[in-house]
């Protein structure tokens, strides 16, 4: 942790894998991401064995670390259905991502608890949601990889203070807050969440988007609404040390290596 007068993170610099040109080999992509000055990747749930073994040795020999896993099954099967088989998937493919983490070395899973819709209301999300993720508890706990709750637009944990209360209500080590700056800029302020979530947030995504009348577009870090030195001082004052994850549009080379620079002067606070 940095010293109180410091106005820099010492912070994992990240990215999401798909982010990387998907024309490279697994090997190309790593070694990009690294020689782009990415220290971690957050990569996606993979269930064929063999290419998250493959994944693993391109990762290794790149010398970048799989920080984290993005489970992929919990918008198509939500935890907060009624349908037991839906439910039965959803749970799968946790289990996948938190086998995938333990075989990468990462220590986090990214997991979107539920979603509030005209079937769901948002008490049987909230129960049911957590009903479920009860049960992986004891594998999280086993391979000792947090399950990180991420905020999103699913209608659902749309407030600091209720993100804070479901996370808690598990009294767990093992669940923990994944918190997205960009995802609360149309409702609230990002810096505001930091510090109300607190010692809870295990990871972050980072992007940035600004309001157009009625609606929005994602841009790059710095042409939107966040407000990063606000955002760097509420990291500071939590003691948040853990990394930091650009969760934006892919592109080349050259795209990639100005949203690192970016990345190091709005979130990190280096010149």
């Amino acid at each position: 942790m940095p010293p109180a007068t410091s106005t820099t993170l010492s912070l994992k610099k990240g990215l999401v894998y798909d982010m990387l040109p998907s024309h490279l080999s697994h090997a190309e992509r790593f070694r990009m991401a690294r020689d782009l000055g990415f220290e971690v990747v957050q990569a996606p749930a993979i269930s064929d064995e063999h290419t998250a073994e493959e994944l693993k040795n391109a990762a290794d020999k790149a010398n970048i670390r799989i920080d984290s896993v993005m489970n992929m099954d919990h918008w198509k099967y939500p935890l907060s259905s009624s349908d037991p088989t839906v439910v039965e998937k959803s749970l799968a493919g946790m289990r996948t991502s938190l086998h995938n983490a333990k075989l990468w070395g990462s220590d986090a899973v990214l997991l979107v608890p539920g979603v509030v819709n005209a079937q769901t209301s948002y008490h049987e999300a909230w129960n049911r949601s957590q009903e479920q993720i009860r049960k992986l508890i004891p594998v999280a706990e086993g391979s000792k990889i947090v399950i990180a709750i991420e905020e999103v637009w699913n209608k659902f944990l749309l407030s600091p203070l209720e993100m804070k209360q479901y996370i808690q209500e598990f009294q767990s080590p093992w669940i923990k807050a994944w918190f997205d700056t960009g995802n609360v800029l149309l409702y609230g302020y990002p810096q505001d969440w930091i510090r109300t979530l607190g010692k809870n947030i295990v990871k972050l995504h980072i992007k940035d988007f600004k309001r157009q009348g009625d609606g929005f577009a994602w841009v790059s870090l710095g042409d939107g609404d966040a407000d990063w030195a606000e955002v760097r001082k509420a990291l500071m004052e939590t003691g948040y040390t853990g990394s930091a994850i650009a969760e934006l549009k892919g592109g080349d080379e050259a795209y990639l290596r100005d949203l690192s620079r970016r990345m190091d002067r709005l979130v990190l606070g280096r010149a």
